[in-house]
């Protein structure tokens, strides 16, 4: 079972890793060009959070059934899955919707030669910024979880 173990813990690594570093390729202060290229890059890394998390979602449904976890009375084990599904929440819920209408405007050609970004985008950014942080701050606290448990 070490090597189930060894697996779920890589792909929570490599599902909810994208998320700690999504700060930097967002980060204030880019111009619109750098944005662009920080929105494609973040298209790419979108791949690691569906088969990380899908895979650590299995694999721990795995671990829950095979050993002796006491099942769903122990608050870490509770607390993983709830904060798991507050970060899909987060993510797909809130933060796509808006960074893909983010998206559509940095990447539509009619806006090829914009300087700055109008209110409306900027508006869509900080708050495309404020989810993630929120989503690496649940992620912050499921990595707890998961080290501290009992």
């Amino acid at each position: 079972m070490k090597w189930l173990v060894l697996v779920h813990v890589l792909s929570a690594i490599i599902g909810v890793g994208p998320t700690f570093y999504a700060h930097v390729l967002m980060r204030k202060g880019q111009s619109i060009e750098e944005l662009r290229h920080s929105t494609k890059l973040s298209k790419r890394l979108d791949f690691f959070p569906k088969i990380g998390g899908t895979i650590a979602v299995i694999s721990g449904f795995i671990l829950y059934f095979t050993e002796d976890y006491g099942k769903f009375t122990q608050l870490w084990l509770l607390g993983s899955l709830i904060l798991y599904i507050a970060i899909q929440a987060v993510v797909i819920g809130m933060l796509m919707p808006v960074s893909n209408r983010f998206a559509a405007w940095i990447h539509d050609p009619v806006n090829k030669d914009a300087k700055e970004l109008p209110a409306e985008q900027l508006r869509l950014y900080r708050k495309a910024n404020g989810l993630l942080y929120l989503a690496s701050t649940l992620g912050t606290l499921l990595f707890i979880l998961m080290i501290v448990k009992p």
